[in-house]
């Protein structure tokens, strides 16, 4: 009984740190989104894209909505991890050819 016990405080150990690894990653997108938006204004960033000019700006919100999509994804995630009727199965990573 005691091993099961432990078994399962390093698993939510283990998905606590997985969850907590995955929302840093959308963060930092985030920042970096944002961060490379504002840059593009201050220094006025173009890129060539299909012969047109676009403004690095647009580019920096994609990757900050990206981030925010993310973000949203991994809090659904967890929701979906820590429900109480969730388990682990070899049949969710099946691939049908």
């Amino acid at each position: 009984m005691q091993s099961q016990t432990n078994t399962q405080v390093t698993n939510d150990k283990g998905k606590l740190a997985a969850i907590m690894m995955l929302t840093l990653l959308s963060i930092a997108i985030i920042v970096v989104g944002v961060s490379f938006c504002i840059y593009s204004i201050i220094c006025n960033v173009e890129f060539m894209v299909l012969g047109n000019l676009v403004h690095g700006a647009v580019f920096g919100l994609i990757v900050s909505f990206l981030g925010v999509r993310y973000f949203l994804s991994v809090g659904k995630l967890k929701a979906a991890i820590y429900q109480p009727t969730s388990k682990f199965s070899w049949s969710n990573f099946k691939k049908d050819i």
